[in-house]
């Protein structure tokens, strides 16, 4: 048996980072951009106002207030995305609504609700004329040109992980379509004579195929395309064959079929037909765990990772190993969860020197986090994996976890975490 960070370690040491591929700009989002971009002209592109109001002159308004106002004459309208045909001149305003570009000679916006504009249609007087009831310094409510983007800026550098805010930004650019590292395609395969497809009449020593879906999700959540390879049955021809459709995929991940037992097949396989670089790790659950690599045709290998069948082990060393491993051939740098620390409130034993990963619901108290087991800790009970937030992450040198210690917790999903 090897730690979780030996076996993590081989598995990334294998790992490279996919090719490039240009997209259009919505279907990039959680992708890395691949190219550095420069702006090819200013954001804003002119002065523009940031308000609804009267574009004018901050000397025509001087003084003014509410007692007594400067009233100017009103030479023209300018809407958003048109441009002014007129010169605002002292004495003169322009009325103007937000986004529009300032007119030339004006150096101040100021906003309808300082105005007699209201007074003005109530009581049916001249709209040629605006009273302006405030005196604002040259600059108020504009937005000048280039003050988010000047051209030539180095705006997003290769490797920034987008998100919805970079590609609101690329597409402020003009940006309709962006170059990033494609996501891999991950063939998952179900192994198992006992293991029958979820459309299938349910028959007595049989049991649904849940990992194949669990895994497919937790693929499809941290940005891969999953490719269902269907169930192989426990006999390595079939298995062989079943592997042999998925070798054009990025990674193969099967499920089941990886410890000790005489129908545990997928190990032949690996053995046979590929290389196996460990099988068992320090860990619980998730301790029978097979990497190694299968060949393709063109001489590239593949890598495979063996997962054990019972549902939470797959699922969780998914999380530990499979899970970074995606990411980095997506090009992202941070492959870690999230961790706190909390205070644990039930007793947890460790008997045989394996790192546990206990699955915990977390609460939020007086601003300290508390874990609570989400029920029996059974590698086969998935109910106890919906339930929970995190995985409270047991050293394999600690014995024993009393209520009130304090334990590292890998956060996965802080929408489950309960604040009292």
């Amino acid at each position: 048996m090897i730690s979780v960070e030996e076996a993590l370690g081989k598995i990334l040491d294998f790992i490279d980072i996919l090719e490039e591929e240009e997209k259009p700009l919505l279907d990039c989002l959680g992708q890395v951009l691949a190219e550095d971009v420069y702006a090819p002209f200013d954001v804003p592109p002119q002065d523009n106002s940031a308000m609804d109001g009267y574009a004018v002159r901050a000397g025509s308004i001087e003084g003014a207030s509410y007692e007594h106002s400067k009233v100017l004459r009103v030479i023209g309208e300018v809407a958003a995305g048109t441009v002014a045909k007129v010169k605002v001149e002292p004495g003169t305003s322009v009325r103007i609504m937000t986004g529009a570009p300032l007119p030339q000679g004006a150096d101040v916006v100021v906003p309808f609700e300082a105005t007699d504009e209201v007074d003005r249609k109530r009581f049916s007087l001249s709209e040629a004329e605006i009273g302006i009831c405030c005196s604002l310094p040259e600059g108020s409510n504009i937005r000048r040109g280039g003050e988010d983007i000047v051209e030539g800026e180095l705006v997003m550098k290769q490797g920034r992980l987008l998100g919805p805010t970079e590609l609101g930004v690329l597409a402020s650019l003009g940006k309709g379509k962006v170059r990033v590292i494609r996501r891999p395609v991950v063939g998952v395969l179900a192994t198992g004579d006992e293991v029958l497809d979820i459309n299938q009449p349910l028959l007595p020593g049989k049991i649904y195929n849940s990992n194949t879906y669990s895994l497919a999700a937790q693929v499809l959540s941290f940005g891969g395309i999953p490719r269902l390879l269907g169930i192989a049955p426990d006999n390595v021809g079939q298995l062989s064959v079943a592997l042999r459709r998925g070798l054009d995929c990025d990674m193969l991940i099967t499920s089941g079929g990886v410890s000790l037992g005489d129908y545990d097949v997928v190990k032949q396989v690996l053995a046979a037909e590929g290389d196996i670089s460990f099988w068992t790790v320090r860990m619980k659950p998730g301790k029978p765990l097979a990497f190694g690599t299968f060949k393709r045709n063109s001489g590239k290998r593949v890598p495979h990772l063996g997962l054990p069948g019972n549902p939470v082990s797959s699922m969780i060393t998914f999380e530990v190993f499979a899970r970074p491993a995606i990411l980095k051939m997506m090009g992202k740098r941070n492959l870690t969860r999230p961790t706190i620390t909390a205070t644990m409130e039930d007793l947890i034993e460790n008997n045989d020197g394996r790192r546990i990963f206990a699955r915990v619901l977390i609460s939020s108290r007086e601003g300290s986090y508390f874990a609570s087991l989400t029920g029996p800790q059974g590698s086969g009970i998935l109910t106890s994996m919906a339930k929970a937030s995190g995985l409270a992450i047991i050293p394999e040198t600690t014995k024993e976890v009393k209520p009130g210690t304090t334990v590292e917790v890998m956060m996965l999903d802080w929408d489950k975490a309960q604040d009292s």
